[in-house]
């Protein structure tokens, strides 16, 4: 077995318990594993730019239809039909279409979705010009993915690809197909390609399919063999999701560093983050995909984390893995000359130096979960939310996230409730429901009558979706049955994973029919990760998402050189659907659950 050294005692016991469990302590063959190279930040070969639009064919009523077009991009779908309203039958066919399709956008946009797609069936029989078919498609595409069928997305965008010999459009067309089909699960892929009766479309589920193999010897295996099988498939060449680059050869990685403050007051999570970084490596191990050295450093022992990374440059670590802290990922980042590509495991809002070897930024993010969640509420339908979060500055931060993307998407903030203790909890609400106006306006109406008359208060009418930005399943499970109790039960809740511990609890039954985006690790991802920690009592069974951040970890070592891609990387992880942006930064795609009988499921 390859020696692992490791400062600190602790990580003993879980190392060999990890590594009977899944490797056996057996030497494994070398895998063809590769040196890092710094990932491309922004230019993503397989993104058009911004240039490329389709001339729209000539009309009459141009000033109408562009003028309704500007008013749909702001919002105002009122004035927008007031502008649809003046073209006149009988309108010519590409016209006819034309206007069907800004009416289903204005339809879309005021939440009633059945009349969009209903007016978007009102095509003509005659051929339909070829932009006006991708505005069309596209605007299709667009409601499906919002809605969750990412299946019909995805078939659509094949059709499309079929229907251009656009470069450009054909690029953007393959990442967004691929960006669909991870959405799907593994038994969802099979299934769909064993209903498909077109080629295209079942070479593309094989693909899928063969990406979701967690065995990087065997997924290399997997690729060259498709390869052969559809020479001409439009996914071929390049490959997408950054797949291409698993293929080329490389330097082996010899030695790899994880940093992490195995002392101090984040050894607990540190130690919750190790188990599941080592929970992958053995398990790859087993496999074969992994005969570099591991050097686990305790950071907690230096002066800082800079002085950490420093050790672990000197002891001729290729990679390093950490640190844990935003303060101590800010110390590394801002340092230049980086001798060598570090995974950072948190996540910072300053842009950091990229002078040197690549920094790339991994965390648990809230953010990324409200950004899924507005996307999420948007797609079944609501447009007018009531927003409930904690006062300070992470509820200030995520109310500000989520208020920006539910506003891209066309939605509106009704009303808003800031708490600060759990007795504010139900005036706060009250307020936000205008119920204690209704209250008010009874007692004025009591007193002017001089009578006791019945009462019963009002909420508003202008909210169809409550976002529940709790801090706490404490919190949330106060918060959703205070809901019902102000005469707001029947409003779908959407929230964040603050909301639930991670761990199965009686007491959830009190948030049921509640969605959440979540880690798929908590949903039956990595079954035999989360079943070798358990049986190995490494004792941070209560920090299971951070198990979930360490498999990633080894997730994105492994699989460093398909970052390279830049924004068309694409991977399937324990904590979410995985990209990088410009800054090198992991945007996490959550998975989206509800609680159903207490238990946290996919709906």
């Amino acid at each position: 077995m390859t020696p692992i050294a490791t400062r600190t005692p602790s990580a003993t016991l879980p190392l060999l318990l990890l590594c009977a469990l899944l490797a056996g302590c057996a030497p494994s063959p070398r895998a063809p594993d590769t040196t890092p190279v710094t990932p491309a930040p922004a230019v993503d070969p397989e993104r058009p730019g911004p240039g490329v639009v389709l001339e729209l064919p000539p009309s009459q009523w141009e000033t109408e239809f562009r003028r309704a077009a500007e008013l749909l991009e702001q919002g105002n779908w009122m004035a927008a039909e007031q502008q649809l309203a003046r073209p006149q039958p009988p309108l010519g066919h590409d016209d006819a279409v034309r206007r069907n399709y800004l009416l289903a956008r204005s339809a879309y946009l005021r939440g009633d979705q059945a009349a969009a797609r209903e007016l978007l069936e009102r095509r003509p029989r005659a051929p339909t010009h070829v932009a006006l078919r991708r505005q069309l498609d596209d605007f299709v595409r667009h409601m499906d993915r919002l809605a969750g069928d990412y299946l019909a997305s995805a078939e659509r965008g094949i059709g499309q690809w079929e229907d251009t010999d656009h470069p450009a459009l054909r690029a953007a067309l393959k990442r967004d197909i691929w960006l669909d089909l991870q959405q799907l699960s593994p038994a969802e892929l099979q299934q769909a390609e064993e209903l498909s009766n077109d080629p295209q479309t079942r070479g593309w589920l094989s693909l899928a399919s063969i990406a979701a193999t967690p065995s990087l010897s065997e997924l290399r295996t997997g690729l060259k063999q498709w390869l052969r099988q559809h020479p001409d498939h439009p996914a071929a060449a390049p490959l997408p999701g950054g797949l291409d680059y698993l293929l080329r050869e490389g330097q082996p990685l010899r030695k790899v560093a994880l940093l992490l403050p195995l002392s101090g007051r984040l050894a607990p999570a540190a130690r919750a983050v190790r188990d599941g970084y080592l929970a992958h490596y053995y398990a790859a191990r087993a496999r074969g995909d992994a005969d570099h050295e591991l050097r686990i450093i305790d950071s907690g022992q230096f002066a800082d984390a800079g002085a950490a990374y420093q050790r672990a440059v000197a002891e001729g670590a290729e990679l390093v893995v950490g640190p844990l802290s935003k303060e101590a990922v800010t110390l590394i980042g801002r340092q230049s000359g980086r001798p060598v590509p570090t995974l950072a495991l948190n996540r910072v809002d300053e842009t950091l130096s990229q002078e040197g070897s690549a920094l790339v930024q991994m965390a648990l993010a809230p953010e990324d979960e409200v950004l899924h969640l507005a996307e999420l509420a948007f797609g079944q339908g609501a447009r007018r939310a009531l927003i409930l979060r904690p006062a300070g500055e992470r509820g200030g931060r995520l109310d500000e996230v989520l208020r920006r993307r539910w506003r891209e998407l066309g939605g509106a903030v009704s009303a808003s409730a800031t708490y600060s203790s759990p007795e504010a909890w139900s005036d706060s609400l009250k307020t936000a429901l205008n119920l204690t106006a209704s209250e008010q306006r009874a007692r004025e109406v009591r007193s002017m009558l001089a009578t006791n008359i019945e009462f019963s208060p009002r909420r508003r009418h202008d909210i169809d979706a409550v976002f529940m930005l709790a801090g706490s399943p404490e919190e949330a499970r106060s918060l959703k049955p205070l809901l019902a109790f102000h005469y707001a039960g029947k409003l779908p809740v959407y929230a964040t994973s603050s909301s639930y511990s991670g761990i199965p609890d009686a007491r959830d039954r009190d948030l049921n029919g509640t969605y959440l985006t979540d880690l798929p690790w908590l949903l039956g991802a990595n079954p035999e990760l989360r079943v070798a920690l358990a049986a190995g009592d490494t004792g941070s069974d209560s920090f299971t998402r951070l198990n979930a951040l360490g498999a990633d970890a080894w997730l994105l070592q492994s699989r460093f050189a398909q970052l390279q891609a830049g924004g068309a990387a694409l991977l399937r992880g324990s904590t979410g659907l995985l990209q990088v942006d410009d800054e090198l930064r992991i945007i996490r795609q959550p998975a989206l659950a509800v609680f159903d009988g207490g238990v946290l499921t996919r709906p």
